[in-house]
């Protein structure tokens, strides 16, 4: 018997309002390349739509394109930073923080994507450079691997140019996008890249085998389906041996030690439910720290809507980490919430003397 999904009804009417907006689509599987490629480039409309789902874009936050080289060719990322600088930083430099977007590998409306990169930028005072890897099935596997590796040397190139810190370098990533970010944190382990800080994966794809339990508990999900699943993985591979790949399904790797500290964030109804359980037990196992948060009553793809069951939570979990604070502490908590919590702590530590960095939420 299959698990019940029980969702607010906030929750339902944001789901019934993303399927009207541009780009949105209800069965992946049954639209062709062409089809596809039109969603990926539809601007979002600046209509009340636009404004109940997403908001508007956050302020203060300026952004910037640049055309990055990779192999074989060029990507685009957008930079997003805070105008302002912010009164809780004791550096002159801000932490980096490098999105890699979901879409299970084919999709990718980079304006879509533009309001959440910016909210992220805004809300932990960080930069963010947000990846337009190049697409399956048009690029098969490894093309998104190594746009993003590549996009990865590129950053840490041009680090101080942007005022950021070349120590404090996140990997980020939804879906598919968490999926390559747990890829390239491997990556930059095995090949001597760039220091990874940490590295954050919301409801990751970790294994293209699709065998887990939560696939068969949660396949028909209103946000994702083991279908569609299927198409992304079948659609992103050159062949069915890739699967096997750990750079396609990094729970494979056989080493999942000396990875930098790992936030991994789950929905509780979502075929890759334990897909980001699995990969936080790989990762503790081999004494890799990481901390592993599910929220309730909640769907794949939620992060993208602010007023979606979990976001807040999980952008507290995101200000919390990229802070600095040490990850075994990091929680689920809503913005009022990490608010009191900070002003406990400053409290304590004035008594004690010692100096604390707080970690700010919107007002």
């Amino acid at each position: 018997m299959e698990p019940t999904i029980k969702i607010s009804k906030r929750l339902q009417r944001i789901i019934y309002l993303s399927t009207k907006l541009a780009g949105a689509h209800t069965d992946s599987s049954e639209l062709s390349e062409t089809q596809i490629n039109e969603i990926n480039k539809i601007s979002i409309p600046n209509n009340w739509l636009t404004r109940r789902l997403l908001r508007k874009p956050a302020r203060k936050v300026e952004s910037n394109s640049f055309i990055i080289p990779v192999e074989d060719g060029v990507v685009t990322g957008y930079f997003f930073q805070p105008r302002s600088e912010s009164m809780k930083r004791i550096s002159n430099v801000r932490p980096l923080i490098l999105f890699f977007h979901g879409g299970g590998w084919i999709w990718g409306n980079m304006a879509l994507y533009s309001f959440l990169c910016s909210r992220i930028a805004s809300i932990t005072d960080a930069t963010v450079l947000s990846v337009d890897y190049r697409l399956a099935p048009e690029h098969k596997f490894p093309t998104a691997v190594e746009d993003c590796y590549n996009t990865l040397l590129w950053a840490a190139q041009g680090a101080r140019y942007w005022k950021v810190d070349p120590e404090r370098i996140f990997l980020m990533g939804d879906s598919a996008g968490g999926n390559l970010a747990a890829v390239v944190s491997r990556l930059a382990r095995d090949r001597r890249g760039p220091n990874i800080a940490g590295q954050i994966l919301i409801y990751p794809v970790t294994d293209g085998r699709m065998r887990t339990q939560s696939y068969s508990d949660f396949k028909e999900t209103p946000t994702l389906t083991a279908k569609e699943m299927n198409f992304y993985i079948k659609s992103y591979q050159k062949e069915p041996k890739d699967i096997l790949n750990p750079n396609f399904s990094p729970l494979l790797a056989k080493d999942h030690s000396r990875l930098p500290a790992t936030l991994i964030i789950t929905a509780e109804y979502d075929p890759l439910l334990d897909d980001g359980k699995l990969y936080a037990e790989a990762l503790k196992s081999a004494d890799t720290p990481v901390k592993y948060l599910e929220c309730k009553a909640t769907v794949h793809g939620f992060l993208n809507f602010p007023a979606a069951d979990g976001t807040e939570e999980t952008e507290s979990a995101l200000i919390q980490f990229i802070a600095g604070k040490p990850i075994e502490q990091i929680e689920l908590l809503s913005a009022k919430q990490l608010r009191k919590q900070n002003r406990e702590e400053l409290k304590s530590m004035s008594k004690t003397g010692k100096q604390i960095i707080t970690v700010g939420v919107e007002e």
